[in-house]
């Protein structure tokens, strides 16, 4: 059996970034995902200048796909107005991949089956061992079934759903747009450029806001399509998008059980406005790395609860 003081579960940017930080600090960890990098991985990619200072993302050094905004389109229902900003997109396939290969040497390909607590120590499909253990597998987490199956459903956040996908659209518009509540739907639909003619669309929603109403995503997917159309932002494109799943971000998440302790989306961090959950999963990691570090107490601190002051530029 492999011993190892920390073990990872999940190699996003919320096991990534943990990784890193015990990394930097010299603290002996392995870190398991079940899928090879880089793997495929939908997402609209914003980042904030927050992330990229979290990360020591130097754009003239990153190597994958990066984009600059100083500009969004927002429609609030009837209102439309421009926003000014700077904010950034990353491709997740490449973003991801370059996050965990600062720790490729500590990474191991492998599907997580079993996690039993034993003797003080964290047991893994009995070919693993570690004192910590950290939930960093999204929202079907192994480490949250295991541990943390007894959590009070009320500690658990809205359900988003979304439809989203990711390809190269030719002479594609370079300006972002965000169409907030319109047509019924609790939640948003985005167009989401990137360098390269990459573009990003999709569309996401409250689960329970959507079933009060008697509607579904696959309305507002189809009604996403005929604006795209009508903006001239999309041309000739057969769609097949992408179904995902996540919770927003709770009053009262329940951070650690012992020494196991989940982050990212397996805690259910995504902003309450916009449901973004980059950053809030990046933080995480980094601060239950700190956690660990310093024998300290596993908080929230510097995990954004909202999107927009980024955007409207109130943190830098």
């Amino acid at each position: 059996m492999i011993a190892t003081e920390v073990l990872i579960i999940g190699g996003g940017p919320a096991g990534s970034a943990c990784a890193w930080r015990l990394k930097q600090r010299g603290i002996d960890f392995l870190l398991l995902d079940k899928e090879e990098f880089p793997r495929p991985k939908t997402c609209a990619g914003w980042i904030t200048p927050r992330v990229m200072r979290d990360v020591d993302l130097d754009p003239a050094t990153y190597p994958g796909n990066f984009s600059r905004f100083n500009e969004f389109k927002v429609e609030i229902g009837r209102l439309r107005f421009t926003l000014r900003t700077r904010q950034y997109a990353i491709r997740r396939i490449e973003f991801d991949a370059w996050l965990i290969q600062r720790v490729s040497e500590n990474l191991v390909q492998h599907h997580v089956k079993e996690i039993r607590y034993e003797d003080g120590r964290y047991i893994v499909d009995g070919e693993y061992s570690a004192r910590f253990l950290i939930g960093a597998g999204g929202t079907h987490c192994p480490v949250k079934r295991a541990f943390f199956s007894n959590v009070n459903p009320a500690q658990t956040g809205s359900l988003i759903v979304a439809q989203e996908e990711e390809f190269v659209q030719p002479n594609a518009s370079p300006i972002c747009h965000l169409w907030f509540l319109q047509d019924g739907l609790p939640g948003y639909a985005w167009y989401f450029p990137k360098s390269d003619g990459v573009v990003n669309v999709g569309v996401g929603g409250d689960t329970a806001g959507l079933k009060k109403k008697g509607d579904n995503l696959k309305r507002h997917w189809d009604l996403l399509i005929e604006k795209l159309e009508r903006y001239d932002l999309i041309r000739g494109h057969e769609f097949h998008p992408y179904g995902h799943s996540y919770y927003l971000r709770s009053p009262s998440p329940t951070l650690r059980s012992g020494n196991a302790l989940l982050v990212g989306d397996a805690l259910g961090l995504a902003t309450l406005d916009m449901g973004e959950g980059i950053g809030p999963s990046i933080r995480s990691g980094i601060n239950a790395a700190e956690a660990i570090i310093h024998g300290s107490t596993y908080t929230l601190d510097g995990v954004t609860r909202y999107s927009f002051p980024d955007l409207l530029g109130w943190r830098r």
